[in-house]
């Protein structure tokens, strides 16, 4: 329901929110919902590409002024009203003096973007990721905001301001409990989120509805880059298509991922196994006991008892093999039902009073064993998690 939506975007230089995430920006605020961009430097440290702006290049604070007209004029296209930059008095923490956060600059490495080396105290990187952890959850509980969208982890394609955004923003989110998606960089991040556990995108957003109002924005920021059909061209040459689908991953914690049967603790598996043994030959023995009754329904008569009952087995079975990812549990309550129903089955001297030779008997004792097999032969699935949706 985007009208309960509360997002925020936190990006690190100016154009960054529109490059990756515009389209998804301005779909949201067309759907009702609540957006607000968070910029944490003013991108002083960038490069400039057209002669006539490159007189802005004479000090940090000149190129800093320039961009940031450019973002203003971005966030207008785009329609976002509630911008706000890093360490202002609407984005720092209560108690703490305004702060300016400054561009890190970067250098390319064999590995991509990289540190620059040099040391500048006001810069995004040098400061304690602490403190600006602090200051986008300000934003966070002042917005109430009910997601973060960010970088991944290596910041798309390395920039040390896009990592600690990401590190920052994903703190805040941990914190407060909120949801926290990362960007899917088609070049850069894609390969690295095919590796780890979510190979696909959580959420893909087709953006053509409002792929005009993307690109205006981004031709706002001409310093930065240019705009070649269907492509964007930035300082250094490099070239990128005008994304149509921006793409998101759920970023999960290592809390919330249940930790796999075969690499939990041998006592941990060795009672799981034994548990469910127990509770097959428990449940075994209480469901033979009512195996034969039966019901009159509509003038027939209708063998409720084993029907409830191999109900009953098939929910066991099935719910252990899906709680536990595994063969192992569902295995042993399968054989602890079986076997008890077995020996329940064999006939006393005075001839079994349990399990009769009768149509319901002779079904329960062929119904366990086949819905074990049944259960524990079908493939293992992998497992989905939340947020698996596609629009």
């Amino acid at each position: 329901m985007p009208e309960t939506e509360r997002v925020l975007f936190v990006h690190a230089h100016p154009d960054d929110e529109t490059i990756e995430t515009g389209g998804t920006i301005a779909t949201l605020l067309a759907q009702g919902a609540a957006v607000t961009v968070l910029t944490c430097t003013r991108g002083e440290r960038g490069e400039v590409i057209p002669d006539d702006l490159k007189p802005a290049l004479e000090s940090q604070a000149t190129l800093a002024a320039l961009r940031t007209s450019e973002l203003a004029t971005a966030m207008s296209i785009l329609g976002v009203t509630d911008h706000r930059y890093l360490g202002d008095a609407n984005a720092r923490w209560s108690g703490r003096d305004h702060r300016h956060y400054t561009d890190s600059g970067m250098a390319w490495g064999a590995e991509g973007a990289e540190p620059t080396g040099e040391y500048d105290p006001t810069s995004l990187d040098s400061a304690p990721l602490g403190d600006v952890a602090a200051d986008v959850a300000a934003v966070l509980v002042e917005t109430r905001a009910t997601a973060i969208v960010s970088y991944g982890p290596r910041g798309g394609y390395g920039h040390p301001d896009h990592i600690r955004a990401h590190d920052a923003a994903r703190r805040a989110a941990e914190v407060y409990g909120i949801p926290y998606y990362a960007i899917i960089d088609h070049d850069h991040d894609a390969a690295s989120h095919a590796a780890a556990s979510h190979a696909a995108a959580d959420i893909e957003l087709d953006i053509t509805a409002v792929l005009d109002r993307k690109r205006a924005a981004l031709a706002a920021y001409r310093s930065q880059l240019t705009l070649d059909g269907d492509e964007i061209e930035f300082p250094g040459g490099q070239r990128r298509p005008v994304d149509t689908v921006e793409r998101y991953v759920l970023e999960r914690s290592a809390d919330d991922e249940p930790v796999p049967f075969s690499e939990q603790h041998p006592a941990a598996r060795f009672f799981a196994a034994i548990l469910g043994g127990v509770i097959g030959v428990v449940l075994g023995a209480l469901l033979t006991v009512y195996n034969g009754y039966t019901a009159t329904i509509g003038g027939q008569p209708v063998w409720l008892g084993v029907i409830l009952g191999s109900i009953v087995l098939a929910a066991l079975f099935t719910g252990f093999r899906l709680a536990f990812g595994t063969r192992i549990v569902p295995g042993f309550a399968a054989v602890g039902a079986v076997v008890i129903i077995g020996i329940l089955s064999l006939p006393s001297t005075a001839g079994s009073v349990l399990v009769t030779q009768s149509g319901p008997g002779l079904l329960w004792e062929i119904a366990p064993p086949v819905i074990a097999f049944l259960v524990l032969v079908w493939p293992q699935f992998p497992r989905r998690g939340p947020g698996k949706v596609k629009k």
